[in-house]
């Protein structure tokens, strides 16, 4: 159960979360579109992301997402046959 006050991004005010996150998306768009290197800054640490690291890029969207309660991160439920 994901509990928001105990990640790493606990503290950190919503207009900063809500910038990093326009931020990541930014970068994971011009990574798709072009393939290019992207470089994102999160606490004074800057990574560059390319499409061969893409999935850390997804996994910190979906972080920063689920802090600010955009999204439950639970995943649909298939049926199997």
């Amino acid at each position: 159960m994901f509990v928001p006050n105990q990640t790493i991004l606990a503290g950190i005010p919503t207009a900063t979360l809500q910038a990093q996150l326009a931020a990541a998306q930014a970068a994971y768009n011009k990574i798709m579109i072009g393939g290019m290197a992207e470089m994102v800054t999160h606490e004074g640490k800057s990574v560059r992301y390319t499409t061969a690291n893409k999935s850390d890029l997804v996994s910190y969207i979906q972080l920063l997402q689920r802090q600010l309660g955009l999204t439950s991160g639970r995943r649909a439920v298939r049926p199997y046959f």
